[in-house]
């Protein structure tokens, strides 16, 4: 069964992550994923091809904001705050909490 590549904590890149989170779109999967997780890819989608949120989930994992575990035909994702967090201390949280009042983009059909 074919798993995904996740970097070590000591291989967290700090630009990686800053672009990571500087998609409005995988920052919204970022912000779903802080409130419930773990969370398939389907309904985090928001309408999107499957090849586009492909995409923005590998810039995700690359970066090491957040961890695929395939499980059957599944794909779940949670976030890797506390690795996140020992590698930056407080920057996840900062950056959540900044952008906690607004809409949520591509993830319309999340439940709230």
């Amino acid at each position: 069964m074919k798993q995904y590549d996740h970097p070590p904590i000591e291989d967290f890149d700090l630009i990686a992550v800053l672009h990571a989170l500087a998609d409005p779109y995988r920052l919204s999967v970022v912000r779903k994923l802080a409130i419930a997780q773990p969370q398939p890819c389907a309904p985090l989608q928001g309408g999107r091809p499957k090849s586009s949120t492909s995409h923005h989930f590998m810039v995700l994992r690359k970066a090491g904001v957040v961890y695929t575990e395939i499980i059957g035909t599944t794909h779940m994702n949670r976030l890797r705050d506390a690795e996140l967090n020992s590698r930056f201390p407080g920057l996840l949280e900062a950056v959540l909490k900044a952008v906690e009042k607004e809409p949520l983009e591509g993830c319309e059909n999340v439940p709230r």
